[in-house]
């Protein structure tokens, strides 16, 4: 008999500073907040370890602009301690194990970027864990959820995106970033879709 290995849930990003009246808003953002927290009271018994990342920007220098150009430079947004760096409220009853935030002085993207108020990176909560797998949803798509799982699949996680669970900036670059990730041997597939591991 084989055994399932075990998995974790990664929820990215989702903070009310990239849902609709947020400083970075993304379309449908508070919809994908409210399925998440949905999918996870419905199925949390498929995951070993649920955890969440939030930017959570101090001084990230040049990532902040003025004059941003929306790919590499952004207003200011997700600060350190306010209300649209939170947790979406939406997520306040989903119990994550771990919480991870990223971004203090710099970009990162990806949740991998990140470690908990105890200095742990997200891989080193992972690797304890025994997780061997995982599952990606939230906030952007085309950015933050596809950096965290493109550097999930490069440590060698067996990686899927669950594509109802997320939304991107654009639909171009939520586009692009479906190539990239299929590419990368990542796993796209409806989380009504997804088997229970």
């Amino acid at each position: 008999m084989t055994s399932t290995p075990a998995r974790a849930l990664i929820v990215v990003d989702v903070q009310p500073t990239f849902c609709e009246g947020g400083e970075l808003a993304v379309a449908g953002g508070n919809a994908v907040a409210a399925a998440i927290a949905a999918y996870v009271r419905a199925y949390r018994d498929r995951y070993t370890l649920v955890v969440t990342t939030q930017d959570w920007h101090i001084d990230p220098g040049a990532h902040f602009s003025p004059t941003p150009d929306f790919l590499d430079t952004w207003p200011p947004h997700a600060l350190a301690g306010s209300a649209g760096a939170a947790l979406h409220p939406a997520l306040s009853d989903v119990g994550a194990d771990h919480g991870v935030k990223k971004g203090h002085h710099s970009a990162a993207y990806s949740g991998f970027e990140g470690a908990d108020d105890d200095g742990t990176p997200l891989a080193t909560l992972l690797t304890r864990g025994g997780i061997a797998a995982v599952d990606v949803v939230g906030i952007a798509e085309s950015h933050c959820v596809a950096a965290t799982a493109l550097d999930a699949v490069a440590l060698g996680l067996a990686t899927r995106v669950l594509t109802d669970l997320t939304v991107p900036v654009t639909p171009e670059l939520g586009a692009a970033a479906r190539e990239e990730m299929v590419r990368a041997g990542i796993v796209l597939e409806a989380s009504t879709e997804a088997d229970a591991p």
